[in-house]
């Protein structure tokens, strides 16, 4: 059978068993409104018409035979002679059948007659639930179509990720700082050391190829204090970079002398054979701390 909800007006197809013959209780599944639902109606063949009995068929007359010839000898004129047969009288209508007598003695109803009837019981509520076995509710509303994705919903919350983590990594870095593997993680070289002096001209930078092939390179130049105190020589830094200004090689030299008096130099010589053929520029400066 065929249901519809009151409130919502949502069609539901329903087995008959699931209602029952007295109805039930049901719930929408769509606006959860519940109703009595009426069961369903089942037609009653009307009561066929008693056969009447059949009229008595009527008792036939007979024919009056003819009267036998008058013998000379025992005719009489005076009297007439009788007829054989005497005529059939008429009909009888037939007696009406009474009623069978009402007994005089008081008839004892049967106990299951005078039972008292029992209590209604109260009509169950067909809630979501499988209990009829159809593997899953009959008023379960499914959709004709899928729902559409929210574009703008999708990206308001990858936005809002995107600022979360942003804002972590930001903290993190001014907390931390920078990791050594980040390109501005660190400055290459430290900041300019008072009174203390760099002299590496170019004409001291030597660059060549050995005869077996190696690339050299060799550097030379001093470190002064020009001041008036006595200062501590920390360590040199030189960087090689290529055309593109990309660092392809970079190394540290430690001073011979690391207490210069005022006006005190000292030299530095350096060689190396593992720089890049790449390298086109050298910059140098204290090396950071």
């Amino acid at each position: 059978m065929i249901i519809a909800c009151p409130a919502c007006a949502t069609r539901y197809v329903v087995p008959d068993s699931a209602i029952g013959v007295d109805g039930r209780t049901v719930r929408c599944a769509k606006c959860r409104h519940s109703w009595f639902q009426a069961g369903p109606e089942i037609a009653i063949p009307a009561n066929r018409a008693e056969p009447r009995p059949a009229p008595s068929a009527p008792v036939p007359q007979r024919e009056p035979a003819p009267s036998a010839m008058p013998r000379p000898d025992a005719a009489r004129p005076d009297q007439p002679e009788p007829d054989a047969f005497p005529a059939a009288g008429p009909a009888v209508a037939e007696r009406p059948v009474a009623p069978p007598p009402v007994p005089d003695y008081p008839v004892v109803a049967s106990p299951a007659a005078s039972a008292p009837a029992p209590d209604p019981v109260p009509p169950r509520v067909y809630d979501d639930d499988d209990s009829l076995g159809y593997g899953g509710s009959t008023f379960a509303h499914e959709p004709p179509f899928r729902p559409r994705r929210n574009w703008l919903k999708i990206y308001t919350l990858g936005a809002a990720a995107f600022a979360v983590v942003a804002c972590a990594g930001i903290a993190a870095v001014a907390w931390y700082g920078l990791p050594d593997w980040a390109p501005l993680a660190r400055q290459p070289f430290a900041d300019a050391q008072p009174d203390l002096t760099l002299d590496f001209p170019p004409n001291r930078m030597d660059r060549r190829t050995l005869p077996n092939g190696t690339k050299f390179f060799g550097i030379s130049g001093k470190v002064t204090n020009v001041g008036k105190e006595r200062r501590t020589v920390p360590s040199i830094r030189f960087v090689l970079q290529d055309k593109q200004g990309l660092t392809v090689y970079q190394f540290d030299i430690a001073p011979p002398k690391r207490q210069l008096a005022p006006g005190e130099s000292v030299t530095i010589n350096e060689a190396r054979t593992d720089v890049p053929a790449t390298a086109v520029a050298v910059l140098y400066g204290w090396t950071p701390g």
